[in-house]
């Protein structure tokens, strides 16, 4: 038995190590949360912003830049306010920061864009 077990990890631990370095190097993300998916499907869209989302951005001096850079990835989803299931773009609340937020901004998540048409600022 035991000589089964050492065989097993001689072979795992490698496996884990080149498994590891190779995903690292082509900057995948290992993440299944459907925060994060989400998150990371709308960063992959053509951005399309509404005229109003556009005057809230300017009042509140945020950038396209910084909407892309900063305050999509670090937001978090407001499942329970979204329409995840709408058919045929879903449509989410993003709320940023994470913890404490001050913005809410309202998207839709269609095939090949991401639909901002709305941004609240909260505090």
């Amino acid at each position: 038995m035991f000589k089964k077990l050492k065989f097993y990890t001689i072979g795992l631990i490698p496996g884990l190590l080149i498994v590891f370095f190779i995903l690292n190097q082509k900057g995948t993300s290992c993440s299944y949360f459907p925060n994060d998916r989400v998150i990371a499907e709308t960063l992959t869209k053509d951005f399309a912003l509404s005229e109003d989302f556009k005057k809230e951005m300017e009042l509140n001096k945020i950038s396209e830049k910084k909407l892309k850079d900063e305050i999509i990835p670090n937001g978090k989803i407001d499942f329970d306010r979204s329409k995840a299931q709408k058919k045929p773009c879903p449509e989410y609340l993003l709320l940023y920061p994470k913890n404490d937020p001050k913005f809410e901004i309202n998207f839709s998540k269609c095939k090949e864009s991401a639909d901002f048409t709305g941004l609240k600022k909260i505090k």
